[in-house]
């Protein structure tokens, strides 16, 4: 019997692609054939950013076959079918970013029979999100150690 090829879609906005990024996208790998790296966008709010924010992960992948780096707008579940995902990645580092995701995933499920793995964040890597890193980087700091 030849084992099915298994696809995670990994969505958000990834603004920008932290080293927690990275390590989910490095540990799903570890479960699955293929990662497709999607980058959520409205059409109503054009992101002068997201073409640079989407090479620069294809460049943290480029010796990856097995990581995509897309773009897409409207519901993540319909994107996922879309690509043939067999479930979507989610990161989680905490108590709150849980109970987010857990409720979403249900809904998800609900309106697409698609699963939801929920990850949780390496230890070393808990306290980085792309909102404090934005803010230390307007403040003129360094921020290279949580980039990847």
């Amino acid at each position: 019997m030849t084992p099915k090829y298994r696809t995670a879609l990994f969505a958000g906005s990834f603004n920008p692609f932290t080293t927690g990024h990275k390590s989910i996208v490095d540990r799903t790998l570890r479960v699955c054939d293929r990662v497709v790296v999607g980058f959520g966008s409205n059409p109503a709010k054009p992101d002068a950013g997201l073409a640079g924010r989407m090479e620069s992960v294809r460049r943290v992948f480029a010796d990856e076959p097995r990581v995509e780096v897309a773009s897409y707008s409207g519901l993540t579940v319909d994107f996922a079918r879309e690509c043939g995902a067999d479930f979507m990645v989610r990161g989680v580092r905490g108590v709150s970013d849980y109970e987010y995701e857990r409720n979403l995933a249900e809904v998800n499920l609900r309106i697409s029979g698609i699963e939801t793995l929920l990850m949780p964040s390496l230890p070393e890597l808990g306290f980085v999100s792309s909102s404090m890193v934005r803010e230390l980087a307007a403040n003129g700091r360094d921020v290279s150690e949580f980039l990847p």
